[in-house]
């Protein structure tokens, strides 16, 4: 597809705005957002178009001019059939970011056929952290320079973006506690278009550092959860760096917050003691509407007949003072 992207340039941009007026034909629309069915949303309120655009797990794009009422789903990611991807790999945790003129879709790609590792007896599958690009924020998003932006050895998921202190971007982005059994937030550089990475990824903090998070441990003891999932980085109104991300209380779904001292990536970070989202919400992201208001999107959690039931909701969030303060569940 990187190819075809390439060399046909407008002839195949008209083939992909055909294929996306098949789409509109068969979409719903004015969906109201709690009767979404999605995993980690994410949302980009763009000015530009004065419309919001939501993605997550399943690599679609709903669009709102609102946040009440949503039409989709849009099929927006294209990627190379010959990468190591595959001809039709699992989307997940996608978030659209704004940059430099272009719109940035940072998603995890899994390949299903090929295995990577066995690990106590779990066949782990090729999956990583990835960046396609547009030029409109609903896409079509295709893929840039690089077909590998981390190692092909390690299981990677949930990437999401920063610009440091440095000026320099980078992914900030989960090593999959299947493999390594205590997961880790690691960070890695990218190129100044973001079109590869640069270098190699560096441990932030791992899972076992959370002091909130919870599970029985193989001797039956109580000890931090093993799973990290869904970073988010943020300043507060007094320069503060924070960071949300999700594990589990035993079998609840459960976010909290971690700050740097340094105000950098880098850390060191140090963990708030207690959660900061009520029981089977996570996997959140940060957004100001389009007239300034301060939210959160995040999932709620729920097994229905043997399956996670996963639903987008928004909240309310505070950062005028130094720490992140989640506030009562906003309704659009």
């Amino acid at each position: 597809m990187k190819k075809v992207w390439l060399f046909l340039g407008c002839s195949f941009f008209s083939l992909m705005l055909s294929a996306q007026r098949r789409e509109r034909l068969e979409i719903r629309e004015s969906v109201p957002l709690d009767s979404i069915v999605l995993s980690d949303p994410a949302i980009l309120a763009d000015r530009k178009t004065s419309a919001y655009y939501m993605t997550g797990t399943g690599g679609m794009l709903w669009k709102s001019s609102d946040l009440k009422y949503w039409n989709g789903p849009f099929r927006v990611a294209e990627t190379d059939s010959s990468s190591w991807m595959g001809p039709k790999p699992m989307i997940w945790a996608a978030e659209i970011h704004a940059y430099k003129d272009k719109y940035y879709y940072f998603a995890t790609f899994t390949n299903r056929s090929v295995k990577i590792d066995t690990v106590r007896g779990n066949e782990i599958e090729r999956r990583a952290s990835h960046v396609l690009v547009s030029d409109r924020p609903d896409g079509p998003y295709v893929p840039m320079q690089d077909s590998i932006y981390l190692p092909a050895d390690k299981p990677t998921l949930d990437g999401t973006f920063w610009v440091d202190k440095d000026g320099k971007p980078y992914m900030v982005y989960c090593y999959e506690w299947l493999q390594n059994w205590d997961g880790t937030i690691e960070k890695i550089e990218l190129k100044p278009d973001l079109s590869g990475a640069i270098g190699e990824g560096k441990v932030l903090f791992r899972a076992s550092d959370s002091p909130w998070s919870r599970e029985k441990g193989e001797d039956g003891k109580d000890r931090p959860n093993k799973v990290t999932d869904g970073p988010y980085l943020f300043r507060t109104a007094t320069g503060r760096l924070g960071m949300i991300w999700t594990s589990w209380i035993y079998d609840v779904y459960t976010q909290g917050v971690a700050y740097s001292e340094s105000g950098t990536l880098d850390g060191p970070w140090i963990h708030e003691q207690k959660h900061i989202t009520p029981p089977n919400y996570g996997h959140g992201m940060l957004f100001h509407t389009l007239d300034g208001k301060l939210l959160m999107a995040a999932h709620s959690h729920e097994a229905v007949d043997g399956r996670y039931h996963r639903v987008p909701h928004l909240f309310e969030v505070d950062l005028s003072g130094d720490k992140l303060v989640v506030g009562k569940l906003y309704t659009p």
